[in-house]
């Protein structure tokens, strides 16, 4: 549909600054607001001398800023003015606001022209929030187990003797692991944890007995609750082994305050057993994601 009303001002449109005449002199510079100014051509210019309009290429040409008339001028000689059209398919400098989605390329939006935090790189990737992150590793990040290193006995809270991450030839934790000290155990990073106690019971052979293996966690470092329990009966004159399971998942948000510990109960005179060289009572901690 054809153009209805006066045709819209399309051109990069400038007024040159007033440029004094040097007596014997053909090239000047020309410039807008004092910067130098290039025009596409000459044919891209108004230029008025003396009251009348010069023709480009002819009266005057131009190579870069400087524009150079055809003989030199002479004192009284007055440059009007210069106007330079721009491109006619320059539209000039587009209004804040008016540049669409629909008017950019595909893929014309590059890096360089983002404001973003981090560290670019082919390991990480562009967040909503315009930083880059590491991308994150799939699956289980973090997996440990400790066992018993020999028997324990008694009522005990928390179990903090014997302790020894499992260290057979073919064993490999995953990740950084956890630490222990004095039978409570830290966690290397926050996460959503499967804790595991399998105990393994030996009963001396005196009365029944119901013997008990405990996970505790805490979130203050200070205050533990029972989490869950493994709990086992011995038979009466028989000297006798059994093992248990008990599990519990474990929300650490903060790895300085949310810890874990074992305890026994009801032991009576039985015992837990341990060995150095195979499992036998172990703990076991998996890290399943992030904290929730």
């Amino acid at each position: 549909m054809s153009y209805i009303g006066r045709k819209p001002t399309v051109g990069n449109f400038q007024i040159c600054d007033a440029i004094s005449v040097v007596n014997g002199q053909a090239a000047y510079t020309m410039q807008v607001g004092s910067v130098n100014v290039i025009p596409q051509s000459a044919n891209h210019m108004i230029v008025s001398l003396n009251g009348t309009i010069q023709k480009p290429n002819s009266s005057f040409t131009v190579s870069g800023s400087t524009i150079t008339f055809a003989s030199n001028l002479v004192t009284n000689d007055v440059i009007d003015f210069i106007q330079i059209l721009g491109d006619v398919l320059d539209l000039g400098v587009p209004s804040d606001a008016t540049v669409t989605t629909a008017k950019l390329a595909d893929s014309s939006v590059s890096l360089a022209k983002l404001t973003a935090t981090g560290t670019k790189s082919s390991s990480t990737f562009l967040r909503g929030d315009n930083s880059f992150q590491e991308v994150p590793a799939g699956g289980i990040t973090e997996a440990d187990m400790f066992r018993l290193s020999a028997n324990v006995s008694g009522d005990l809270t928390p179990i903090s003797a014997n302790l020894e991450r499992a260290d057979d030839a073919t064993f490999a934790k995953l990740g950084t692991g956890v630490s222990v000290s004095s039978g409570v155990f830290t966690f290397a990073s926050t996460g959503l944890y499967l804790i595991q106690l399998i105990p393994m019971f030996f009963f001396d052979g005196g009365a029944d007995s119901n013997v008990n293996a405990l996970i505790q966690g805490t979130s203050d470092n200070s205050n533990y609750d029972d989490l869950a329990t493994a709990e086992c009966g011995g038979d009466q004159g028989s000297n006798k082994k059994k093992q248990g399971l008990a599990e519990a998942y474990f929300n650490c948000t903060n790895v300085s305050t949310h810890k874990v510990r074992f305890r026994t109960a009801s032991m009576g005179s039985n015992s837990l057993l341990g060995d150095t060289d195979y499992n036998k009572t172990t703990f076991t901690f998996i890290r399943l994601g992030d904290s929730q």
